[in-house]
């Protein structure tokens, strides 16, 4: 297939959430180099647009969720045209809706094997079915659906020199930066704050600063200050101090990133940043920080066994396990090998260097 000039309008919908929307902007990027003349609009959640707003050549329209029905009729006016193709990235209820909100001649959706929540009653195509995909893969689907031709992902997210400037403010050393960005949106995916401390103890003996990263929720605040507790090695704990754009900076000039299934992993990803992923419920296969799942460290294979008898070959793809303390089956040696193999791989320097 070849891109349609005859395709001069697109809406991406894909509202949330952090990691997603990170997978989502490398299809979107390269469908912008192959429609160059094409507007593109992406209407996308409250939060996430503090991360991706300025990406350029992009008309982002927000739906703020909280607003209700309100933000369906908000959506509608906003987008009073008809776009030529509505690539329908989510199949989330709301999402759904708003699709239904917006006026295409085509709309694409995920394959019908995985609709649900009315998701295909909001499209009239879909996406080429695919064996067992990471989440990205099922995104740049949408971008061969319009004749894009198979591509590696790339990402152009812009940071601004102001918020370079305070991650470097924040950092101030020339020692190697090893981030830790502990907490997941749910609990049950994180791991113990004894074992982060151990590996903040870990990765100070090799050479690094250790700096803890996250967002201003009372979990992520506790966990935080457990972590600073446990631990032996002096820690910057930038928990709650840094917005979306502030945090990408702190990721972008580090050179290892810890972190369970949450957003920061993927955002490092984007900047080129390693990451070592601790998974314990979800396939990394399908979730994992998509450039380095050869560094992830994993429990979710031997659980799936635990609890359904099968191997994930046996099971529907995507299948999650279920359990609050899953992730303490990780063990802290298994980390600092994964993390000892990243720096050989990546041939990490642990000595003195500089960011400025």
């Amino acid at each position: 297939m070849t891109p349609n000039s005859a395709i001069k309008s697109i809406c991406i919908l894909r509202l949330s959430a952090i990691g997603d929307v990170c997978h989502a902007v490398a299809t979107v990027q390269q469908i912008q180099k192959n429609y160059p003349a094409a507007e593109i609009t992406w209407v996308l959640g409250k939060v996430e647009a503090m991360l991706l707003a300025d990406l350029p050549g992009v008309n982002f329209v927000i739906f703020d969720k909280k607003q209700g029905v309100k933000a369906y009729k908000k959506l509608k006016r906003d987008l009073p045209q008809t776009f030529d193709v509505l690539l329908h990235m989510q199949v989330a209820l709301r999402a759904n809706i708003a699709a239904m909100c917006i006026k295409a001649k085509r709309k694409i959706g995920f394959p019908k094997h995985l609709s649900k929540e009315l998701h295909s009653l909001a499209v009239n195509e879909h996406t080429q079915a695919q064996a067992q995909p990471h989440v990205l893969e099922g995104f740049q689907a949408f971008a061969h659906a319009i004749g894009v031709e198979p591509f590696e992902p790339s990402w152009d997210i812009p940071i601004s020199e102001a918020d370079m400037t305070w991650a470097k403010q924040q950092l101030n050393t020339q020692s190697p930066i090893f981030v830790i960005a502990a907490a997941a949106s749910k609990a049950e995916r994180n791991w113990s704050a004894k074992g982060y401390a151990e590996i903040a103890n870990y990765a100070a003996g090799l050479g690094f600063q250790v700096v803890l990263t996250g967002g201003p929720t009372q979990m992520e605040v506790e966990l935080a200050s457990d972590i600073a507790a446990f631990t032996n090695a002096s820690v910057v704990n930038l928990v709650g101090q840094s917005n979306l754009k502030q945090l990408l900076a702190l990721l972008k000039l580090a050179d290892v990133v810890l972190a369970p299934d949450t957003g920061p992993a993927h955002m490092a990803v984007t900047q080129g940043t390693p990451v070592v992923g601790l998974y314990a419920h979800s396939n990394p296969k399908r979730t994992g920080p998509y450039t380095c799942l050869e560094y992830v460290v994993e429990v979710y294979q031997q659980h799936v066994t635990n609890q359904f008898g099968k191997t994930t070959a046996d099971l529907k793809w995507g299948t999650r396990v279920k359990g609050s303390d899953l992730m303490q089956d990780i063990s802290v040696e298994a980390v600092k090998q994964t993390i000892d193999k990243l720096i050989s791989d990546k041939q990490i320097n642990t000595k003195v260097k500089s960011i400025g």
